[in-house]
Formats: structure tokens, sequence, C-alpha cells
């Protein structure tokens, strides 16, 4: 069957990004003049746009028009694996420089036969009597105190929401999430078959009314949210905004997916807590103590248990038993109490110096927190200010990773603060404010 007209001219600009004709950051004309160019109706001028959006190969921003994509030779899903670029201000883990030693502390002994001998053992994905006990206890925040018997775990914070997705949303069914999420949740939705439906926020977080909106207009089984400290924005959802979004849910009879990674920043208590019934809880391990050794706790309501249980079964999600007795000694002996202490003090250290760096910027932060939301000046593009990062050994997020719909991204990149030294974060954050007081088209003329 002869290939399509549209997907032959994707095909041509594919190969014109590939070969470095066309470079990140590179805007393509409005469909209009693409379809006069090339003699085409502006029908198929939209599909190829449609195509080149679907492959990762370009991004839209809202009111600025289609660029050639920073990731585009990798073609399209998650972000990147960190990429060992000496300033990382892409990915949120902490490595502190005293961390290791309080974690080998709270770990010696497990290397010898009888404790290995143990953690070597098959697990499953309830874990012990013991280590749900330790979990729930370390869970407990505020009023809310998950049961043991509640508790369903996983590798890490990621195959928990999967679980959790695959239990709630059918194939073919549709998750309501936040405009701009955390990007693997896109990646996750669409390998279980799953469309995700972009809520409306505001300063405060989801509204409420898009919440029926969009149920009205796509039936929702869930919605995935993250009230505490969210990702990429930072916010932390007020009593009032939690109040309604929870009386709109029970009135529709819809399940919350409580992403609550971040929420060890916060004191505040998962939506969970007023709503026990309607919100299955993630958490992990990752960022209170070190991205190599994690642990993913997913805690449902008790009616939904087997069928999460079930979900991380089927998908392979299990954790392993050594994380499982390292994660045990360190929630029981304080370790990752102490950990979460000395996370939320260095945050708020180096939000500090972001902000004072970045100051007379458009920023949106919470200074509890590892990562930041800079808006970039009109003479900049989110795709060309990454990439000319990169070129100085830094590198950033666009904003089109967390934006649900492509072509409806903001002009903006996240700032993870958490990784580098101070000394390194320093740098890197005087580097990006002389950028951004630069034109675009002058930035790299005046090395």
């Amino acid at each position: 069957m002869p290939k399509s007209e549209y997907l032959k001219l994707a095909d041509a600009i594919a190969a014109e990004i590939s070969d470095g004709t066309l470079k990140p950051g590179h805007r393509l004309p409005p469909q209009r003049n693409f379809a006069y160019e090339r003699k085409i109706a502006v029908s198929t001028a939209g599909r190829v746009y449609a195509e080149l959006l679907r492959r990762g190969l370009v991004v839209g921003e809202v009111g600025r028009g289609t660029f050639i994509s920073g990731d585009a030779k990798r073609g399209a899903g998650a972000p990147s694996e960190p990429r060992g670029i000496r300033i990382d201000l892409e990915f949120n883990y902490p490595m502190r420089p005293d961390q290791t030693a309080l974690i080998a502390k709270s770990l010696d002994g497990l290397e010898k036969p009888a404790a290995l001998d143990t953690a070597l053992r098959w697990a499953t994905s309830t874990g012990t009597p013991t280590l749900r006990s330790t979990a729930a206890a370390h869970l407990s925040l505020g009023a809310w105190s998950p049961t043991p018997e509640q508790l369903v775990f996983a590798g890490n914070g990621r195959q928990s929401i999967a679980a959790a997705l695959a239990a709630v949303v059918p194939t073919g069914g549709r998750c309501g999430v936040e405009a701009l999420t955390y990007p693997f949740i896109k990646g996750i939705a669409a390998r279980l078959g799953i469309s995700l439906v972009p809520l409306a926020m505001d300063e405060d977080g989801v509204r409420p009314d898009f919440v029926q909106k969009a149920h009205r207009e796509a039936h929702l089984s869930a919605i995935y949210i993250q009230p505490a400290i969210q990702n990429p924005l930072g916010m932390t959802m007020s009593p009032a905004r939690r109040a309604d979004i929870l009386r709109v849910v029970e009135k529709l009879n819809l399940l919350i997916i409580e992403d609550n990674v971040y929420g060890f920043f916060d004191d505040q208590p998962p939506l969970a807590a007023l709503a026990p019934d309607a919100c299955i809880v993630i958490d992990s391990l990752s960022k209170r103590v070190a991205p190599g050794l994690s642990l993913g706790f997913i805690v449902p309501p008790q009616r939904l248990r087997e069928s999460v249980m079930a979900s991380v079964r089927s998908g392979g999600w299990t954790a392993l038993g050594y994380a499982f007795a390292a994660a045990q000694r360190m929630m029981s002996d304080g370790t990752v109490a102490e950990l979460t202490a000395l996370r939320r003090k260095d945050a708020r250290a180096r939000q500090k110096l972001a902000v004072g760096r970045l100051s007379g910027l458009e920023i949106q932060t919470n200074e509890k927190c590892y990562h930041l939301w800079l808006t970039l000046p009109a003479h900049w593009r989110s795709q060309s200010f990454v990439a000319a990062a990169a070129r100085r050994d830094i590198a950033l997020t666009p904003s089109t990773a967390f934006a649900v719909t492509p072509g409806h991204a903001p002009n903006a990149v996240r700032l993870a603060l958490a990784a580098p030294t101070m000394d390194q974060l320093d740098s890197g954050l005087i580097t990006l404010a002389a950028m951004l007081n630069t034109r675009e088209d002058d930035v790299d003329s005046t090395e």
C-alpha cells in the first residue's frame, strides 16, 4: 500500500532532523505557510505536524509555534536518563556527602550470612508483617495513619504509579491528570493503553470545576494528582482546595491516585486522611534516601488491595528482598528520618540560593522543595534555551516534558536543584541568569 503523502513529508522532515539540517529549537513555519511552500492542502499540513508531534520530533509552545525538539534524536517518551553532564539541573536525585556514611552504618551487618540469606529470598508484593508495621508507622503523617494491612509494595515510585493505574483504570479508559505533571506518567499510561485527560490548574493546583468538566466529557475512571509539592510547579494544595476536590470526586464517584513522593518536604497529610476510601496514596524512598536504593509504597483502600496486589504481580513490579531488608533497617533505626531532616534543610538552602541568583526573573517555587519553575523572557524559547544551556554543560528540563497535551506547553523550564554541589549550583545559576539577560540570537556570539 503506497505511503500517504503526509507520512512521506513527515519522514522527509525527520531525515532533516536526523542529519542536522534542522536543529533543536528551530522553528517550523506556521501550518498555512508550510502548506503553501509544499503545495499541499492545509489539512495535510496539519496531519504532518500532528505526526511529527506524535513521534516526539517537534514540540508546540503556546502562542509561539512549533519547534524541533531538543530530544528529537532520542524520540518520544519520557525524559532521558541522567547523562553525566557537569551541572545536572534536570534530575532531582539529592546525594549529600554525608548520607553514604549514614546509610552504611544502618546497613552494617546486612552482609552477614544469616541476614543476607533472608534478604535474598523471594519477596512478595506485601512484604512481611514486620515490614508492613514499620512502613505504616514511617508513612504516618498528622491525621493520616495507614494500617499495616493496607500496604502493598513495588520496586519504586514509578512502578507504584503504574500498578495503581493498572488496577483502577481499564485498558482504553481515561485518567485525569494535572495539565503540567510528572513526565513519566505519560509513558506509563501509553504502555497501559490509558488516555490522559489534562485538568486545568491555578495557583492552588487542579481546579475542581475542570475535574467535573473532564468527567462529563470523557468519563474518567480516576484522577492522578500531586497535592503536596507538585512537580513541576511546587505548590501544595490549601485545605480549602483539598476539601473542594474531595467533594467533587465523592459526587462523581472517582478515585484519586495521590502521588505523595515529595510529600515529606511538607507537613500536610495526604488527602487520604480526609477520604481514605477514595484515595490510593503513592510514596517511595528514592528522594528521601538515594536513587539506587528505593522501595515503592502503595496504600489503597482495603477494598482495592487485592486488585493492586494482582497488578504488582502481573506487571512484574514486585520489589527485591534486599530492598525490603535495607528499607526496614533504615526506617526502624531512624536513618530515613535523619536523611529526611537533612533533605529539608538542604532544599531550603538551595532554594534561597536560586531565588537570589534568579532575582528579577519570573519564577514559581516553594522554599521547601528541590525544584522551581522558570518562565522565560519573551526573547527566549524553551527548547532553544535548553539546547543553549546544554552547550554550557548544564542540563534543564523544558516545559514540553511536563505538558500532557502536545502543543500546549508554556514557555518555561524546570530547574531541579538537588543533584549538583552548592558550588556547581551557584555557577550554573549565574550562567543561566546571564543567558536570560541576553537575546537568544546573541548568546552564542558573545562567547
